[in-house]
């Protein structure tokens, strides 16, 4: 990566758990890669906030932010210590299901990642980041999050405490890097759920990509939205307007947000990409493997194999 990326005025990176010289948005958080993947309405990890009040009501852009922040700062310990074995630490995994990168090939052939200047977008501890970086590519790992990226660095990769590739603690909203940085964008469950305002993150992704780069990004499948959220056969029955995207907010005993979701169908994700100037190339909708006995929240293989619980977006841009 050039120096270009190294100082970012007013965003500060991480080094050895302290803020140094760089910036970055989290399956993650909002707040990310390999770790967002996993939070969320349809099964959203930790219970630091157990007396917060679940309601559906609006949350603003800066109220959503400003909550998920703190939300994945107090959870991090617990999703990475109940998610990490699933994720590994270098592997690059789209969601609950499994799917994995590395047999998938959704970025693209793995060899042909080298040398690609790579974004993963609310990357959390940034597992999906140190698989690119093994294929030989250079990725700079973005979350919302300081304690998601602490993580980071706990994990480390060629050095202790030390990933190997810039970690930036930035919201997905306002990416602190210049026009045309990067080749390929990513996010598993990272970003795009956990804002107010997507088509603001599409735009951003789509500026610091060059011309022709791809943005791959998962999610919870919409369809989930309208489904109880439970694992067992409670979590088949419709309760909720798949259209009803009032956002899904939990408060704290005073009313202010301390965690909010934002839902949009899949027809609006197609409109929001295609608006920034993406072509959306394929929609995954990864099937429950027979190998895969996991619980995640409301994922289950009970559910896996009825409906889908995961959506991948391929698209180029334009």
């Amino acid at each position: 990566m050039e120096q270009k990326h190294e100082v970012v005025e007013g965003v500060h990176p991480l080094t050895h758990g302290d803020h140094a010289d760089r910036s970055g948005g989290a399956p993650g958080s909002q707040g990310g890669a390999g770790d967002a993947a996993h939070a969320g309405h349809a099964g959203h990890a930790g219970d630091a906030d157990d007396d917060a009040e679940a309601v559906r009501r609006p949350a603003g852009d800066r109220e959503t932010s400003r909550a998920n922040r703190g939300w994945w700062d107090r959870n991090a310990d617990e999703y990475q210590n109940d998610h990490g074995e699933f994720l590994g630490d270098a592997r690059f995994v789209w969601g609950p299901e499994g799917l994995d990168e590395a047999e998938a090939g959704l970025l693209g052939p793995a060899e042909q990642l080298r040398g690609l200047d790579v974004l993963e977008v609310g990357a959390g501890a940034a597992q999906c980041s140190r698989w690119l970086a093994a294929q030989g590519a250079r990725p700079v790992a973005l979350d919302l999050s300081h304690r998601q990226l602490q993580h980071a660095l706990r994990i480390g990769g060629g050095d202790p405490g030390r990933p190997g590739f810039p970690l930036v603690e930035a919201d997905a909203r306002a990416l602190p890097f210049a026009d045309g940085s990067f080749d390929l964008a990513c996010s598993a469950f990272g970003a795009v759920p956990f804002v107010a305002d997507p088509e603001r993150v599409f735009a951003e992704v789509a500026r610091v990509l060059r011309p022709g780069g791809r943005w791959v990004f998962s999610l919870t499948h919409p369809l989930r939205w309208s489904l109880a959220d439970e694992p067992g056969p409670e979590g088949l029955t419709v309760l909720a307007s798949y259209f009803d995207r009032t956002p899904y907010v939990e408060e704290d005993g005073e009313g202010r947000t301390v965690y909010a979701e934002h839902h949009r169908t899949l027809g609006d994700r197609v409109r929001e990409l295609v608006g920034a100037g993406f072509r959306l190339e394929d929609l995954v909708e990864p099937e429950w493997p027979e190998w895969n006995q996991q619980v995640w929240g409301g994922w289950s293989p009970l559910r896996g194999r009825l409906v889908p619980g995961t959506a991948v977006f391929v698209c180029t841009l334009a």
